[in-house]
């Protein structure tokens, strides 16, 4: 039921809350306690969403689901949901996340099995399917996604191709009555713009509500990196209370107005810089940003402080949505091979760079034209190298301790393994002082992108039964 909420800047609006409590799949386990909090106590109908799947995180779900049908969705799901799932459900706020992975219907029976184990009798667990698009990938018409080349579709080493869904099938799944709703590839912006469809019955052709929605899923898709986490850079951009800090919510008007807040007591901060920053992130074109749910046109849009951890964000625009999806791959990768050695106290970095040299040169060597890759960490390996400019004007005794790390990428498992060994052989074929090794073989998952038409895709959604 819709509720009339008088709050602030927002007199007579209908206002629906929308909080965050991760950005990713190993995100902070107590972050949504506080938000849940604060939505309780704002009076406001809300919802709260997590974030945890990114396209490596898939391929690895996808990789788990292999070796067993049964795993493939988020490992730390219980741990998430533990803290808040029962105040949740009393309060009547629904629980989003893509936590589903590779496997969202192993993720319901989780949570069904959680909800006994905390004594909810009765909790309504939706799964949002028909991303997974592997089995009819090679009867679609694929076109090339950006730059990438052309993706052969009709390959044999496909692992999983899913395919990226809007908020239309969630949003259908919580008119079921749904307390949990679980997703596997979805836009990140859609368990943002789901529930706010839902409550206020958005239709998909309102563009600018519909790009207003889109936004406030953007804002807080990467949990607190909008509060001042990814934005603290000391000295520069100082943030207080980092080891506390608040997870972000957004307050949401019937005529798409946001609000970016936090919750009270916590650490971060919430200004125009740290929403600029977010609204900034990963945007390729800023006029036409692009879901499956609207284009979104970010340049009229403006940021307004409202007073301590307020911010107001105005202006999204919207115009309709591609006619085509973004579908992710996942194919075999190979063997990934990594050995790494330290080296310490005088000379370090010039005996670490003998180090890198001796086993590169006998890795290829043995193994010509293999795919390898040699740093030295400490020595601006981070930025692909120590041959930079930054790197030429500093001197060996400038570091204390370096980290040798040779990594190969091949075909054969073995080869990544005697690979690694060539590492470990250092501690005695030298140079001097090299400990700590550590060497391992995994194995590969790699991922390409294309685009299907968007007709080509049906996505279902459905409760599922605590006995399933």
């Amino acid at each position: 039921m819709r509720r009339i909420i008088e709050r602030d800047r927002f007199m007579t609006k209908q206002v629906f809350h929308v909080g965050n409590a991760a950005g990713f799949s190993t995100d902070r386990l107590d972050s949504a306690a506080p938000v849940v909090a604060a939505l309780i106590a704002s009076g406001a109908p809300s919802a709260l969403f997590f974030e945890t799947l990114a396209e490596r995180t898939l391929a690895f779900a996808q990789r788990a689901k292999l070796a067993d049908p049964e795993a493939g969705y988020t490992p730390d799901l219980e741990g998430f949901l533990r803290p808040v799932l029962k105040d949740c459900v009393a309060h009547g706020i629904p629980i989003l996340g893509n936590f589903g992975a590779a496997n969202p219907l192993g993720a319901a029976k989780a949570i069904h099995r959680l909800a006994r184990e905390l004594g909810l009798e009765s909790i309504k667990v939706a799964v949002v399917e028909g991303d997974d698009v592997r089995e009819g990938l090679r009867s679609m018409q694929v076109q090339a996604w950006e730059e990438e080349a052309l993706f052969d579709v009709q390959r044999d080493d496909i692992v999983a191709a899913n395919v990226y869904l809007g908020a239309q099938p969630i949003a259908e799944a919580l008119a079921l009555g749904a307390d949990v709703v679980v997703t596997g590839r979805v836009t990140d912006s859609a368990l943002a713009l789901a529930p706010l469809i839902h409550h206020f019955g958005w239709t998909a052709d309102d563009w600018d509500r519909m790009a207003a929605g889109v936004l406030t899923g953007h804002l807080l898709e990467c949990g607190a990196q909008i509060t001042g986490g990814y934005f603290a850079d000391p000295g520069y951009k100082d943030v207080a209370g980092m080891a506390s800090i608040g997870y972000p919510i957004v307050e949401v008007s019937d005529d798409g107005g946001l609000v970016v807040t936090k919750p009270t007591g916590t650490g971060g901060r919430v200004d125009t810089r740290t929403v600029k920053e977010q609204i900034l992130y990963e945007i390729h074109d800023p006029a036409n940003y692009l879901t499956p749910d609207v284009t979104l046109d970010l340049t009229s849009v403006q940021v307004m402080d409202l007073g301590p951890d307020r911010v107001q964000v105005t202006g999204a625009k919207g115009r309709p949505a591609p006619e085509t999806l973004k579908v992710t791959i996942s194919y075999a990768g190979g063997w990934l091979g990594e050995g790494e050695i330290s080296y310490a106290g005088p000379g370090a970095a010039a005996r670490a760079r003998l180090a890198a040299a001796t086993a590169q040169q006998r890795i290829e060597t043995q193994y010509p034209g293999i795919d390898i890759r040699a740093d030295v960490i400490g020595l601006v390996s981070i930025f692909d190298g120590d041959t930079g400019e930054r790197a030429k004007g500093m001197q060996d005794t400038e570091w204390e301790d370096v980290r040798v790390r040779i990594a190969v990428n091949t075909e054969d498992q073995a080869v990544a393994a005697m690979a690694a060994r060539e590492v470990e052989t250092l501690y005695c074929a030298g140079p001097a002082g090299g400990g700590g090794v550590r060497r391992t073989v995994t194995p590969r998952i790699k991922t390409a992108s294309c685009l299907v038409p968007r007709e080509s895709v049906q996505p279902r959604f459905r409760l599922v039964p605590a006995d399933e």
